[in-house]
């Protein structure tokens, strides 16, 4: 049966009106977004594992991003920096996710398909406002909506996916067909935003729907080991009639006349997972230091008198010499995480302020850094979070009343969101192109 939406309506955080096509004037948020991001997360994080054991559908989350205004974050920034950019995107999702990772996946998800009548609209000069490529970003920082979704055509082998037919009637438009399961959001976003064919062959068009229209059926996922409050789900769409105005572009079949701009689009949303993933092996390892230190703090013994003390005669933190190891192994490993993502970051911010003028070249080395963050911090978010289970057993304070802190949580949101990346893959791809100098394709497929 449909699941019942729509989140409160509040005002969004100074959004200033704007005409159809142009983004969203804020030319003063760019300031207050690290500090709403901040009270957000501390928000998010005092009820994190409660919320996470009841693993209940995530309006009341949804209802918290809303107030905070970040839905309405990412609009494309121009002379007078119009909304956030890529980058603040990103630091928003690593900061949320550090406090709770199915909220700061709900919002990767959402930032990424925000982008899609840009990745895949009609090309256009760079900075050109009046574009109506530019116009889902725009309605979705005006209108407050929640995006949920997924563009990338079915696997080889898989189901066909979804389908469109063409609408009889002088309006035009499709009516969609098919079922499909999605990863994030379906269960409490305000607008889907998918990809289907028409007759089930040739080009992909990319498809905005109300979720909320007749014939629309989503069925949450109860089952998830982790990531429970990401809103995953699976959609069925009966008849459902999409205007023709709601196309918001089209992927070509033929992965020779995709533009390397359009590409960009699975490195962006891949690289905002990536954020999640480096929020939650630095949630866990700040959450598991504070345990450890509230553990190792008491009264000097008498064998350690000659040790490190403080002036009330306290022992210093974590005086144990395996554990400062075992935390010097681990914080290495997350700053090691971070330099990387942090220069992919960069990387795709300025591939996608290149928009149209963006080539095969540029894109083939920012596909390469996406990997290798992904790589990395895949890697790192599973061994910080398996690791930190071993570090908090017995710890003063990791029994607490409810079944302790619940640091199992991060390690089955690590490996939840860990698991569908193949990194043999990533990291042949990767040789490939060090070694032999070739191009991953160019496709979207994640």
């Amino acid at each position: 049966m449909s699941t019942p939406r729509r989140s409160p309506k509040r005002p969004a955080i100074r959004t200033a009106s704007a005409s159809p096509g142009r983004p969203v004037d804020r030319p003063g948020d760019d300031e207050i977004w690290p500090r709403v991001t901040r009270e957000l997360a501390d928000d998010l994080a005092v009820d994190a594992l409660a919320r996470d054991r009841a693993g209940k559908v995530p309006f009341d989350e949804v209802a918290r991003l809303q107030e905070a205004g970040l839905p309405g974050l990412l609009t494309a920034p121009g002379p007078t920096r119009r909304g956030a950019d890529w980058r603040a995107a990103c630091a928003v999702v690593r900061e949320i996710s550090a406090a709770d990772s199915s909220v700061g996946e709900l919002l990767a998800h959402h930032y990424a398909l925000s982008w899609s009548s840009r990745f895949f609209g009609p090309a256009h000069e760079a900075g050109d406002t009046g574009s109506p490529a530019l116009a889902l970003d725009v309605c979705t920082a005006e209108e407050r909506w929640l995006l949920a979704g997924g563009i990338e055509p079915p696997h080889a082998g898989s189901a066909p996916g979804l389908t469109l037919t063409p609408a009889d009637g002088p309006g035009g438009g499709w009516i969609l067909d098919g079922r499909r399961t999605f990863a994030s959001g379906v269960t409490v976003a305000d607008r889907l935003v998918v990809g289907a064919r028409p007759g089930g062959t040739g080009d992909l068009l990319v498809v905005l729907v109300d979720p909320a229209r007749a014939g629309v059926f989503t069925e949450a996922a109860t089952d998830r080991v982790g990531q429970r409050l990401a809103g995953a789900g699976t959609v069925t769409f009966d008849h459902v009639p999409v205007e023709a105005r709601h196309v918001l572009g089209t992927l070509p079949h033929d992965e020779h006349a995709v533009a390397p701009f359009t590409t960009l689009a699975p490195l962006a949303l891949r690289l905002l997972l990536v954020q999640v993933g480096l929020g939650i092996a630095e949630g866990a390892l700040a959450e598991a230091r504070d345990i450890s230190r509230a553990g190792q703090a008491g009264p000097v013994p008498a064998d350690r008198a000659g040790g490190p003390t403080g002036a009330d005669g306290a022992v210093g933190t974590g005086d144990d010499p395996y554990l400062l190891l075992a935390y010097g192994e681990l914080a290495t490993a997350a700053h090691a995480a971070a330099a990387v993502v942090e220069r992919a970051t960069h990387a795709l911010a300025g591939g996608l302020l290149a928009e149209w003028s963006l080539g095969p070249e540029e894109r083939a080395d920012i596909a390469v850094l996406v990997a290798a963050a992904e790589t990395v911090t895949g890697r790192a978010a599973v061994h910080i979070t398996t690791r930190i289970l071993e570090l908090v057993d017995g710890t003063a304070g990791a029994d607490a009343h409810g079944g302790g802190p619940g640091f199992d949580r991060f390690w089955r949101n690590a490996r939840a969101l860990t698991a569908p990346t193949q990194a043999a893959h990533r990291l042949r791809d990767i040789g490939d192109h060090y070694l032999h100098g070739t191009h991953a394709r160019l496709t979207l497929l994640v």
